[in-house]
């Protein structure tokens, strides 16, 4: 018997359409390198670790893209926030950029005194 020294193949016709559809859904972005440290270094200095910095990072640069917003007048504005109001801020711009199924939100824990819970009557 005579040995098939060759293999034949045959070109997958569905080729360029598992490309296409590979990357349906992922669209190249890309910011300079010293917004993404500035936002990210402004994050980590407020008190947000590593991941969590890059993160809203990402979504701040997205969203000022989307706002045809310069990021860094963004940062200057929220340098004038106190912690609870810059956490609330970020709350609402993550809110905006999630599902709609759940939602980030935080607890005031104000310590109330009682003269300020008390009933007053007129």
């Amino acid at each position: 018997m005579a040995e098939l020294s060759q293999t034949i193949t045959y070109p997958d016709s569905a080729n360029e359409t598992k490309q296409f559809f590979n990357k349906y859904f992922t669209e190249s972005i890309s910011y300079p390198s010293n917004q993404v440290d500035a936002v990210v270094g402004f994050f980590k200095k407020r008190g947000f670790d590593e991941v969590a910095a890059a993160s809203v990072a990402a979504i701040l640069l997205e969203q000022a893209k989307i706002d045809n917003v310069n990021v860094f007048t963004l940062l200057d504005t929220l340098k004038g926030l106190e912690n609870r109001q810059l956490s609330s801020v970020i709350a609402r711009i993550l809110n905006s950029n999630r599902s709609r199924v759940s939602s980030i939100g935080y607890r005031n824990t104000e310590k109330k005194t009682p003269d300020s819970i008390r009933n007053i009557r007129l």
